[in-house]
């Protein structure tokens, strides 16, 4: 058995972190177009639910914001919310922040 999903999207909200006893836990959702146009001409997007371990999640709170586009690898897992991402690798494609010339 294969469990096995890359996507890479577009953050469309502020990273939220999620504590409780067992563990820390950060989520954030994805924003990805389909690579088809629909019968109108446009192109659909979907928006998937992503969860970062503690570890992962504290560099991509770091690190990525708002607009940013990543990609991520890891495995889907169903629960009593639905179906979502467990993110085992995030790769930083690109970010809004702006560079400052420090002289």
């Amino acid at each position: 058995m294969l469990n096995n999903v890359v996507l890479v999207g577009r953050i469309t909200n502020d990273i939220e972190k999620i504590e409780n006893e067992e563990k820390t836990s950060y989520r954030l959702m994805l924003k990805i177009s389909r690579s088809f146009k629909n019968e109108n001409g446009e192109y659909e997007t979907d928006i998937v639910p992503i969860e970062l371990m503690s570890y992962i999640g504290s560099n991509v709170l770091q690190y990525c914001e708002k607009g940013d586009i990543i990609g991520a690898k890891g495995r889907i897992q169903s629960n009593e919310n639905g179906i979502s991402v467990i993110a085992e690798r995030i790769t930083f494609l690109s970010n809004n922040k702006k560079l400052v010339n420090q002289n």
